[in-house]
């Protein structure tokens, strides 16, 4: 008698060694369910030992996609391993197939003549370059429905499938649907934990760098037309890009718009693009698992899906590698990214604001940038003016500014001293708004308390700025103005000089300062503030502080 149809006796029965391997391998998967926690191991080693006890070619876990109402292969155990790497990319309705009539009517189906069978989605064996000659298929049946198909293809020596083949698959798919459940239910708690770790992350760096605005500071012409183009941009997820020299506040535009979008509620998470790797930049964008290289000790869902229905903010932009840019420009294109060590895609909803402060139109001539991931990045342009572009906004900033870092040091200052003022007012500020800040910063960490911001508490760099231009001021003064002339002189030779004191002779050439810029301008307000190098309210206080009208 042939081995494969030797009788086993057990208790009371016998049976043919083919059923005595099929309880076997029961057995050994029923531990296997039981032993075996990550999904990634379990699920390939079931379909295995399915394919081997029905002694095929190919075995497959094809699951649903609902959202797009396709099936797809996750786990594929086949003879020949360049069919198996081919399936792994490939999708198909899950209303075609034969797979999909399993789906769609929840119940095993047996075909051993496939080719000739009209329900043969042929794509797949043009694709692979295999033959489907027989297959079984049998739902996955979950708790809320049917969540996917196991397929078993090709019996070897041409043999086919039979009855015993399905009650074995069908006792084993029961326990795959199960397992794929409860793991995707752990997973989703796992990821939940994560990305909540994530974003608290987020809140805390956002703490940390303790934003002095409140809102943006700006009145004028450049800034009014920044506001109009954030106005804009909030009422649509449409993709911006902020271009702009370091220090005018690119991250607080982008924060603007994302607070007056219809997204406020969602997180905006930053990434510096510039700030770290390509390997690091694409763990920490796209995420990764748990063992996908070393370090990776827990899972990391990534700020893509940590910022889900709100913001990612690329600031840098222009720093990402190369390869880096082309694996974005996939998720902005597919709207799915796929963490390191995984193979499948996760979808994603996300707004992607960008910034930069270099000229991406260079960078691309350079093959620095990819052409095709900046249009995607700039539908939405908005750029950003210098500080020096908007002078009549420096005493606002400078304001708000002194305010809130007296108020960090735990000082009562009294203020800045007029020639402060217009020293920040005709300096170039190469460093912008972040360059004011930090030298109000200074200039209260050197102040004492009651205070007022003097010269000597400025930086060696403004210092040397206004005692390159003064002498010019001072001379204009001189030679337009005689009542600057006389103040002056009584200040270093009258002799009264004595009794007056350094802020009462700098008030008095201010005033007459002013004046003479009122007179050579008729009066004109606005001509004279933009002369002086200040804005017209700072000088409408200015003429009501020294009674000049």
């Amino acid at each position: 008698m042939p081995d494969d149809h030797k009788l086993i006796k057990t208790g009371n029965a016998m049976m043919s060694s083919p059923e005595a391997e099929r309880f076997r391998t029961l057995y050994e998967l029923g531990c296997a369910f039981s032993a075996k926690t990550e999904l990634a191991e379990l699920v390939p080693y079931v379909i295995e030992k399915c394919r081997e006890a029905l002694n095929a070619e190919a075995a497959s876990v094809l699951m649903l996609d609902r959202d797009r109402n396709e099936l797809y292969f996750p786990y594929v155990s086949d003879s020949n391993q360049g069919v198996a790497d081919v399936l792994r990319s490939l999708r198909l309705p899950a209303d075609k197939g034969i797979a999909g009539a399993a789906l769609n009517h929840n119940q095993t189906i047996v075909v051993n003549d496939a080719q000739n069978d009209a329900r043969l989605y042929r794509a797949i064996d043009r694709q692979t370059g295999a033959v489907t000659r027989s297959l079984v298929a049998t739902p996955l049946q979950g708790r809320n429905g049917v969540i996917g198909v196991l397929e078993i293809l090709n019996r070897r020596g041409n043999g086919t499938f039979d009855n015993s083949d399905i009650a074995f698959l069908e006792a084993v798919s029961e326990s795959i649907a199960i397992a794929i459940e409860n793991a995707s239910l752990y997973a989703q708690l796992r990821d939940s934990e994560a990305i909540l770790r994530t974003q608290v992350g987020a809140l805390r760096r956002d703490l940390a760098k303790n934003d002095l605005f409140t809102e943006i500071i700006g009145s004028s012409a450049p800034m009014f037309e920044v506001f109009q183009l954030m106005e804009a941009a909030a009422t649509s997820s449409i993709a911006v890009m902020i271009q702009g020299d370091t220090g005018t506040g690119k991250e607080l535009v982008a924060r603007g718009i994302h607070r007056a979008s219809a997204r406020c509620e969602a997180p905006f998470v930053a990434v510096n693009c510039a700030a770290m790797p390509e390997t690091l930049l694409e763990s920490e964008l796209f995420g990764h698992r748990k063992g996908a290289f070393t370090g990776a000790i827990r899972d990391n869902p990534g700020v893509f899906r940590a910022a889900s229905g709100g913001v990612v903010f690329l600031d840098e932009v222009a720093e990402m590698p190369v390869r880096m840019q082309a694996k974005l420009l996939r998720v902005l294109e597919q709207e799915e990214v796929i963490p390191v060590g995984e193979t499948f895609p996760v979808r994603v909803d996300v707004r992607i604001v960008s910034a930069t402060n270099r000229d991406l139109k260079t960078e691309i001539a350079a093959g620095a940038f990819r052409e095709d991931l900046y249009y995607r990045l700039a539908a939405f342009p908005i750029r950003l003016p210098p500080l020096r572009a908007r002078r009549e906004d420096i005493e606002s900033l400078a304001s708000r500014f002194l305010t809130v870092s007296a108020e960090r040091h735990h000082k009562r200052l009294a203020g800045f001293d007029p020639a402060v003022l217009a020293i920040f007012s005709n300096y170039d500020w190469p460093g912008n708004v972040r360059q004011l800040r930090n030298e109000i910063d200074r200039a209260v960490a050197m102040a004492r308390e009651g205070d007022t911001i003097g010269v000597p508490q400025l930086s060696q760099d403004l210092r040397a700025a206004a005692s390159h231009s003064a002498p010019i001021k001072a001379d204009a003064a001189t030679a337009s103005a005689p009542v600057t002339a006389a103040s002056a002189a009584d200040g270093v030779e009258g002799h009264e000089s004595h009794t007056r004191s350094l802020r009462q002779a700098r008030a008095e050439f201010e005033a007459a300062f002013i004046n003479e810029a009122l007179a050579r301008h008729h009066g004109n307000v606005s001509r004279a503030a933009q002369a002086l190098g200040i804005s017209r309210p700072a000088l409408q206080e200015k003429i009501k502080t020294y009674h000049l009208r």
